[in-house]
């Protein structure tokens, strides 16, 4: 709980100083156990902190509200309103003189130093995993090396970022941390830097878990989404998901199938590829995470400028069979949720070759589409018939919450135009701390 949030939206709504203290003294002997008294006094202190931070009117200690809600607009939710969100982000970051840039949309960013391509990516922890720490760091130690395999990459280093909540046990900084060095140490990429923090210091109580592991890379040649091209073959390994899948399960009662989870196989697919002299060949090639197949494609097919078609049923096969039983049983849609499988992209017989490394090595791997000249959009073959293919909202409604949240949508246009208002003032702001701070 944001004890620092409750009592300025409680302030603003004009109660009582003392029916806010004594309100949240009550909350907070609920969660954190402690004596009436030491409560009252800590919501007092805690008003007197909020009331001096309020009706601030500095250029640099406000902000132009949008009105909408990161839950509202599926911020961090893997869909359309994620996707639409990240490339507001992208236009106040601007033209950086990357070599790939965050207005590429693509999985790491590069630039280049001493004659070699150098790539950074990092990924958040499973927000759903913050009673499950080892898992939480075994999954997004996968995803930020994955990230940079996918890009050409050696991953070099890891660095990780972990918050608890004030009244969370210091043992799941252990936990998380084991997670991550099984990673990386299977991989041979060392952990070499970090933060540990309170999430928001005093001001939040209860014991939730966030956190990041971020990963440098160097490489000779990049795979980005840009470069793929007409005539290209899409070829995807079988993948039993990471943190998302592992979040279905826990969370409906497949706890069996949080196992199937637990392996390496996308990286020691993509070593594979790195370690092979196909990889100057490859166009590009991208892990399928974000919204599952109908988020990738949808953003490989706007940032190459190309149609890329996906045949259903191919794609089926690919997916863990009881990983896919589970998805079935729930009506969950396999084509919109993560599964962590690699995708490359290249002409047809780079890709036959890249079939027979990975099957030499074990990984299965099938064509599922290919790549064309036309208008730039993602299609779904589907019983030999051309569909839209596009991302929803959301990603695929994953846990009953999910599910529950999923039916609650709002005016979406209304939202971007909100959104697009709020990204113009915060680019303002930039330009004009930017003006003054010249020399």
């Amino acid at each position: 709980m944001d004890v620092e949030g409750y009592a300025r939206r409680n302030l603003k709504r004009g109660r009582a100083s003392q029916d806010i203290i004594s309100d949240l003294a009550d909350r907070i002997v609920e969660i954190k156990g402690t004596s009436r008294e030491y409560a009252l006094s800590f919501a007092q202190a805690v008003l007197v902190e909020v009331t001096a931070t309020s009706d601030l009117t500095s250029d640099i200690l406000t902000y132009e509200k949008a009105g909408v809600t990161m839950g509202a607009f599926g911020v961090g939710s893997r869909g359309t309103g994620d996707f639409y969100a990240h490339r507001k982000i992208a236009e106040i970051i601007g033209k950086s003189g990357a070599t790939v840039g965050v207005e590429d949309m693509d999985d790491a960013g590069v630039v280049q130093a001493g004659g070699q391509f150098i790539v950074c990516t990092v990924d958040g922890m499973h927000s759903r995993l913050s009673d499950f720490p080892y898992l939480a760091g075994f999954h997004v130690t996968r995803a930020t090396l994955r990230d940079c395999y996918v890009m050409g990459a050696r991953p070099v280093m890891l660095f990780s970022d972990i918050h608890v909540a004030d009244d969370g046990d210091v043992a799941k900084i252990f936990d998380y941390t084991a997670g991550v060095t099984t990673v990386g140490e299977l991989t041979e990429v060392p952990l070499v830097s970090g933060s540990t923090l309170r999430i928001g210091g005093d001001m939040v109580i209860g014991d939730r878990m966030t956190g990041c592991v971020g990963t440098v890379g160097v490489a000779d040649h990049i795979t980005a989404r840009r470069q793929a091209a007409p005539g290209d073959l899409l070829l995807m390994t079988e993948g039993a998901g990471g943190g998302t899948i592992a979040t279905t399960a826990l969370y409906y009662g497949y706890h069996d199938v949080v196992d199937r989870t637990i392996n390496l196989t996308f990286l020691r697919a993509a070593d594979a590829i790195l370690r092979s002299n196909l990889l100057g060949s490859i166009h590009a090639m991208t892990d399928v995470t974000n919204g599952g197949l109908r988020g990738d494609v949808h953003e490989m097919a706007k940032t190459a400028g190309l149609r890329f078609i996906v045949e259903e049923e191919a794609v089926q096969g690919l997916v863990d069979p009881h990983v896919y039983r589970m998805l079935m049983d729930l009506e969950i849609d396999p084509l919109g949720v993560s599964i962590d499988a690699l995708l490359i992209i290249a002409q047809p017989d780079v890709i036959s070759k890249a079939q027979a490394l990975l099957s030499d090595i074990g990984v299965k791997s099938s064509v599922i589409g290919r790549v064309e000249e036309g208008r730039a959009e993602p299609v779904l073959l589907r019983n030999g018939k051309e569909e839209e293919f596009n991302p929803r909202f959301r990603e695929a409604a994953y846990t009953p919450l999910k599910k529950l949240v999923e039916k609650e949508q709002q005016d979406f246009e209304l939202m971007k135009t909100e959104v697009d208002r709020a990204a113009q003032a915060a680019i303002a702001k930039k330009m004009r701390v930017m003006e003054r701070l010249k020399p």
